[in-house]
């Protein structure tokens, strides 16, 4: 499977603690269908914007206490009470799709990695909101954890997102090593795309890395589900080097054996990840 940050919502997996299946299911109902309306079908830019308003304006509903007739919105709100859960973050992941639809280049990591604040970070403070392990520690981690897996999805989809006219890559990266926009268009794994994947490559697993133990800091199922997801983003990285980054002809997809070895890495996790 791929690593993205909604197939890595831990929704109705048997680690998740019973209780939580319901909020995280409504929260991964929210942020898909919202995702979809800026990536999905052939709606124009100004349709996708415009529905993603619509989106805002029912959290506008909720956040006055209200209930949306709509049964996502009705189902989310119900949760978002229950749980207390901050709604400013279900507004960062609808600002981040509707920049998606219109923003197509990023200056350097700081302009990505905002980006990754508002598309990323708040699935994993959301859920730790449902854990109630919300000290500054953990969002830190869980940040640096969340936005690692975005830049690993988006290095193992340079070809994808070229297809929509999108580069993630940071325009002073291309620069500095060399690396035209001619070049991804073509699918042409150089040298110096190379050396640049690798830069990439060695920054999102650095930040995996140092956001890990988290993953051994939250207790019981929690905590497990975490690792796995983890060793997962990690296994990624291991195999667009494995594919010595031509992810054009090779996207890297994790498999059976690839899930084993992500198991026993879990299993043997330690503070170093």
């Amino acid at each position: 499977m791929p690593v993205d940050h909604y197939e890595n919502f831990p929704v109705a997996s048997f680690l998740l603690p019973r209780r939580l299946r319901e909020p995280v299911e409504s929260i991964y109902a929210f942020a898909r269908s919202a995702d979809d309306l800026a990536d999905e079908g052939s709606a124009s830019p100004g349709e996708r914007l415009a529905a993603l308003s619509a989106y805002q304006r029912e959290l506008d509903v909720i956040e006055a206490g209200g209930t949306p007739d709509i049964t996502l919105f009705a189902r989310l709100a119900r949760n978002v009470r229950q749980w207390n859960l901050p709604v400013q973050l279900l507004r960062d992941l609808l600002d981040a799709f509707s920049q998606d639809v219109i923003k197509k280049r990023y200056a350097d990591i700081a302009d990505v990695l905002d980006y990754c604040r508002r598309s990323a970070n708040p699935v994993g403070r959301l859920l730790l909101h449902l854990y109630g392990a919300t000290s500054e520690l953990n969002l830190h981690r869980s940040d640096l954890i969340c936005s690692s897996l975005q830049l690993i999805n988006f290095w193992q989809d340079v070809g994808v997102d070229w297809q929509k006219d999108r580069i993630y890559l940071p325009q002073d990266g291309l620069e500095r090593f060399g690396v035209t926009e001619s070049a991804i268009a073509a699918g042409r794994t150089d040298d110096a795309f190379r050396a640049l994947m690798a830069f990439e490559v060695q920054r999102a697993r650095a930040m995996m890395r140092e956001g890990a133990p988290l993953a051994l800091d939250l207790p019981g199922r929690a905590g497990w589900e975490l690792r796995l997801v983890v060793q997962g983003g990690l296994r990624i990285l291991e195999c667009i080097e494995a594919v010595n980054y031509d992810v054009f002809r090779q996207r890297p997809v994790l498999g059976r054996k690839d899930w084993l070895l992500i198991g026993w890495r879990a299993l043997g996790m330690r503070r170093n990840a």
